[in-house]
């Protein structure tokens, strides 16, 4: 209960300070800064009394600090372990056996005969048989003299 208070001081810490600096000038942000005239103060500015911007950014970043080394103390605490302590190991790789192609074994002679023979029959069966010698043979077409 009290970890999800700190939380939410923490947020409400941090738009506050994020309104603070934003909401405050800058050291040189006069007129005689503009102009070149802020030259004679000091490096950081001049000293003077602290405005409440300045002062609220002062508590600011204090409550911040505060609430952030709280809540890294409460985490370290509550978990006591590693983030990735709750992950699953990694599966071993998986080695697969090579696909073997099944073998074929070397045909016989017989077989050898067989499929020639099956090629010769088919070759056969493609080709017309030749013409009869006497039969008479087509007459070639006349060609046009001129």
């Amino acid at each position: 209960m009290i970890y999800y208070i700190l939380i939410a001081l923490h947020v409400l810490v941090c738009f506050i300070l994020i309104l603070v600096v934003l909401l405050q000038s800058g050291k040189g942000a006069d007129l005689a800064g503009a102009l070149g005239g802020g030259a004679t103060q000091t490096a950081f500015g001049s000293r003077g009394p602290a405005s409440f911007l300045s002062r609220m950014t002062t508590v600011a970043a204090i409550v911040f600090m505060l609430t952030s080394i709280a809540l890294s103390g409460m985490g370290r605490r509550s978990s006591g372990s590693s983030v990735l302590d709750g992950t699953a190991a990694p599966a071993a790789p998986v080695k697969q056996a090579p696909v073997q192609q099944p073998q074929t074994p070397a045909p016989t002679p017989d077989q050898i005969k067989k499929i020639q023979q099956e090629i010769e029959s088919k070759q056969q069966q493609a080709t017309p048989p030749p013409a009869a010698s006497g039969t008479a043979k087509p007459e070639a077409a006349p060609t046009k003299k001129q």
